[in-house]
């Protein structure tokens, strides 16, 4: 079946995509998966995005999506769509400044600025982050045929301008909810392991693959949504169990014992 813009371009391939070119690398099997499980997923995913939605609005003033440029396949730009978990007009200083670090230093692990507490999130902002949940909106770039089910997560341009050429070759697929990489480790791996790993599921992609990639997702969530916690945990000791500093007069401090 074909749809009526495009003769030779199958229906499959028009639902809710935005131009020809859009999916234009992945084979059909692949957008059968990706339209097939949002169709089966959408009783479920449909009121939960609802409830997220509600949350939102009661507890932070703002919009309830956040919009970002992102880079997709092969560098071309496009609008991401994600639940707001921050307050608005947030700081990206920060993570622009931890992204750079990240991406020269080959040894360390990528861990999110929220895993140990970060004070730009809205109440309970980092569940919605660590489980996974604000990325729930994506499904809708799924639909426009610029994100897939499986594939590398797209990165913002000011991170993709400094990747080498070799690490750009994780482009060469369309970009995922949900990949490879998150499910082998994902902030417990370094830059260049996530960059091969992105690499290797480009040349292995299979519609096997892509279907045992989604079987461990909401697992691996649950692992990550863990390590979070323990990590934050640790910091909270770690702060606990610093030194606080006692005041004598208005000249001399001294830690306490």
């Amino acid at each position: 079946m074909h749809s009526q813009d495009n003769p030779a371009k199958p229906l499959l391939y028009a639902v809710g995509s935005t131009s020809d070119d859009a999916v234009h690398n992945s084979p059909t099997w692949k957008r059968a998966v990706d339209v097939g499980f949002i169709l089966l997923a959408a009783p479920i995913v449909l009121p939960l995005m609802g409830l997220i939605a509600l949350y939102i609005k009661c507890v932070s003033k703002g919009a309830i999506f956040f919009k970002q440029e992102r880079v997709g396949f092969k560098g071309q730009s496009f609008t991401c769509y994600k639940f707001r978990s921050m307050r608005p007009n947030a700081d990206v200083g920060g993570h622009k400044a931890l992204t750079t670090h990240l991406i020269k230093t080959s040894d360390v692990p990528m861990i999110k600025m929220d895993a140990t507490g970060d004070s730009r999130l809205i109440p309970f902002g980092s569940i919605i982050r660590a489980s996974g949940l604000d990325e729930l909106p994506q499904l809708w770039n799924v639909l426009r045929g610029e994100m897939s089910l499986v594939g590398p997560r797209p990165c913002v341009r000011y991170e993709y301008e400094q990747y080498l050429e070799w690490q750009k070759k994780r482009f060469d697929v369309a970009p995922g909810l949900t990949g490879l990489w998150q499910v082998s480790g994902k902030n417990m791996t370094t830059f260049n392991e996530m960059i091969n790993l992105d690499i290797e599921y480009g040349r292995r992609r299979s519609v096997w693959l892509d279907i045992h990639i989604i079987a461990k997702t909401i697992p691996a969530l649950f692992e990550l949504a863990y390590r979070t916690r323990k990590l934050k945990q640790r910091a909270q000791q770690q702060k606990q169990h610093a030194a606080p500093v006692e005041a004598l007069d208005d000249d001399v401090v001294i830690p306490s014992k």
